[in-house]
C-alpha cells in the first residue's frame, strides 16, 4: 500500500516506462529460446553419450579368401574377452542402410569391396580396449577395433560448449535487461527532477520517492517479461516435434517438466529490475538537489 501511494504521487514515466516494457518482453523472448537451446544441447549430449558409450565396432579388412576365417577368429576372441556382452556381424542390408544417406538407395553393394563389420555391445564395466586391440592384432591381423572414442569425445565436447554458450547468452540477456532498465529509470528520474524537488520540500524522503520508481519499473519489467515468455513458449510449441535420430535444430524445444522452467524468467527479470532501479534511483537522488 505504501508503494501504491508513492506511485500516485510521482507522475508517469512516459516513454521510459514503455521502453522498459518492450525491452523486458524482447529479452524474455530471447531468454526462452536460449534456455531451450541449453536444454536441447544437454539432451543431445546425453543421447550421444548413451548411444556410443557401450558400443564398439571391429572392422575386418582381409582378402576375400580370408574374410570368413578372420570373422570367425574375431567372434571367438570377442566371446572370450571380459567385458563383452555380445557381438554380431553386421549384414549387408544394414551396411547399405548406413550408406544410404550418402550414396542413395540404389548403391550396388555387390560391386563394392566393403570391410566386414562386427558390432560389439559392452557390459556395464566396459572393455579393456588396449588389451583387446593387442589380441586382435596377434590373432586376426586384419581386424581393427574402433571404440568410438574419437567420434564421441568431439561430439560431447561440442554439445557441452553449445550448452555453455546458451547459458552465457542467458547471462548476457540479464545484463542487457539490467542496463536498459537502469538507463530508463535514470532518464525518468532526471525528467521528474522538479517533482522530486517539490516532494522534498513537503517532507518526502528519498526512500519514499525511490519506492515509486522502483515499483513502477519492476512491475513494467514483470509484465513485459511475462508477455515475452508467453510468446516464446507459443513459438516453441509451434516448432516441429523432434523425432528419433533428429538433429539439434529439430530438437530445440521443451519436454515434460521443462515447460515450467521459463515461468521463472519473469520473477527473475523483476528482481533484476528491482535491484537495478533501486541502485539507479538512489544514485540519481543523491545528485539531484
Amino acid at each position: 500500500m505504501r508503494d501504491r501511494r508513492a506511485t500516485q504521487v510521482v507522475p508517469g514515466s512516459g516513454q521510459s516506462a514503455w521502453l522498459t516494457l518492450l525491452t523486458a518482453a524482447a529479452m524474455a523472448f530471447l531468454c526462452v529460446f536460449a534456455l531451450a537451446l541449453a536444454l536441447a544441447a544437454d539432451r543431445l549430449a546425453d543421447r550421444w553419450q548413451a548411444a556410443l558409450a557401450q558400443t564398439a565396432t571391429v572392422r575386418i579388412a582381409a582378402p576375400a579368401g580370408q574374410i570368413e576365417e578372420q570373422t570367425a577368429i574375431v567372434l571367438e576372441v570377442l566371446a572370450t574377452t571380459p567385458g563383452v556382452q555380445s557381438a554380431r556381424v553386421i549384414g549387408e542390408d544394414e551396411q547399405a542402410a548406413l550408406l544410404e544417406p550418402w550414396f542413395g538407395p540404389d548403391l550396388p553393394m555387390d560391386a563394392l569391396t566393403l570391410p566386414r563389420l562386427v558390432e560389439v555391445i559392452e557390459a556395464p564395466g566396459g572393455v579393456d580396449s588396449m588389451g583387446l586391440r593387442l589380441r586382435l592384432a596377434a590373432e586376426a591381423p586384419g581386424a581393427i577395433l574402433d571404440d568410438h572414442t574419437r567420434w564421441r569425445r568431439p561430439l560431447i565436447e561440442g554439445a557441452a560448449r553449445l550448452r555453455l554458450l546458451a547459458l552465457a547468452s542467458i547471462g548476457l540477456i540479464g545484463g542487457v535487461t539490467a542496463a536498459m532498465v537502469t538507463l530508463a529509470a535514470m532518464a525518468a528520474l532526471a525528467t521528474n527532477a522538479r517533482v522530486i524537488a517539490v516532494l522534498r520540500l513537503v517532507g518526502a524522503r528519498d526512500s519514499f520517492i525511490a519506492r515509486a520508481f522502483v515499483r513502477r519499473f519492476t512491475l513494467r519489467t514483470l509484465i513485459g517479461a511475462a508477455a515475452g515468455v508467453a510468446l516464446g513458449m507459443v513459438a516453441l510449441w509451434a516448432m516441429p516435434a523432434a523425432q528419433d535420430g533428429a538433429g539439434l535444430l529439430t530438437g530445440i524445444g521443451l519436454r515434460g517438466i521443462e515447460w515450467l522452467y521459463p515461468l521463472a524468467i519473469p520473477p527473475v527479470a523483476a528482481l533484476v529490475a528491482w535491484a537495478a532501479t533501486r541502485v539507479a534511483a538512489f544514485r540519481v537522488l543523491r545528485e539531484v538537489t
